[in-house]
């Protein structure tokens, strides 16, 4: 297994950080303007990967990178179509980047997607049946650890309009919108309730996450979130704060059956699940 990637200083500190104890050969190089290099590769269509990385069996295209091959399986994952049904949600280069991942997922010899959900969407947005490879949660989310102080009900994310964060104003929501993965355990652990009110997910990681650091979550009625949630959350209708409202108090009132709900549904989702499911489709469609 390779991982290869041009990134910016930045990125490439990211991607090494994201790496770190994984047994993988890395071809990581450090540009200048490196997303004007990843435009020019993936527009150019050359040079072939083969000429950078060598031989190898599968290539597993991120989002944003689309070079081109020349033999071996290639593969594609979708998180989800949002840009695609909500296209007035994204800005443009984010309409332009998920287009191109939506036009390589009609050619690419297997497609994932993270839910049941995104798979039947795509299916019917794109053409292609995916298969499901669930995402994972790491484990530092555990119910085990440090505990922020000062935290009631917390909401994560930023203010666009997918993820409906407005609609908690007045609610006494501390709403988060970008933390440190070493500091978001303690804000769940910290908290007595978390709150997704997002209209539209791929599959809503945020959600089992809270449940597997033992924190009751109230999340969104949409059919997006069905999977995430199971049967072990409060669902709202996202649109209706004095809904919100009265899900964030039952959530308060049936902890003790929420959490262990929880923790139980967080443990179905491991990544080395993940990476059985991704490896039996690579040698499907090898």
């Amino acid at each position: 297994m390779v991982a290869f990637a041009a990134a910016s200083a930045r990125g490439s500190r990211a991607i090494a950080e994201s790496l770190e104890g994984v047994p993988v050969e890395r071809h990581v190089r450090t540009l200048p303007l490196a997303y004007g290099w990843r435009e020019a590769w993936s527009a150019l269509k050359r040079p072939r990967l083969e000429r950078v990385v060598g031989a190898f069996d599968v290539f597993h295209l991120s989002d944003w990178l689309h070079v081109p091959q020349e033999r071996g399986v290639r593969a594609v994952t979708i998180y989800d179509l949002a840009p695609m049904r909500f296209p007035e949600w994204s800005h443009g280069r984010t309409l332009r980047l998920h287009g191109r991942t939506y036009d390589e997922a009609r050619r690419a010899d297997v497609v994932f997607a993270i839910s049941k959900f995104t798979a039947r969407d795509v299916e019917q947005g794109l053409g292609v049946e995916p298969l499901v490879a669930y995402p994972g949660v790491d484990e530092r989310y555990t119910p085990d650890g440090p505990r922020a102080e000062g935290v009631d009900v917390l909401a994560i994310g930023t203010r666009e309009p997918r993820k409906n964060l407005d609609v908690l104003d007045g609610l006494g929501a501390q709403v988060v919108p970008y933390v440190s993965d070493e500091e978001l355990p303690r804000l769940y652990r910290g908290a007595s309730v978390f709150v997704f009110p997002s209209r539209f997910e791929g599959f809503g990681m945020p959600v089992v996450e809270a449940m597997a650091c033992g924190t009751p979550v109230v999340c969104s009625s949409h059919a997006s979130l069905d999977e995430a949630a199971g049967e072990a959350a409060v669902r709202v209708d996202p649109e209706d704060p004095a809904a919100i409202a009265r899900g964030i108090e039952e959530a308060r009132e049936r902890r003790n059956e929420l959490v262990p709900k929880g923790l139980a549904h967080a443990r179905r989702f491991t990544w080395r699940a993940t990476g059985e499911a991704v490896l039996a489709g690579y040698r499907a469609a090898a």
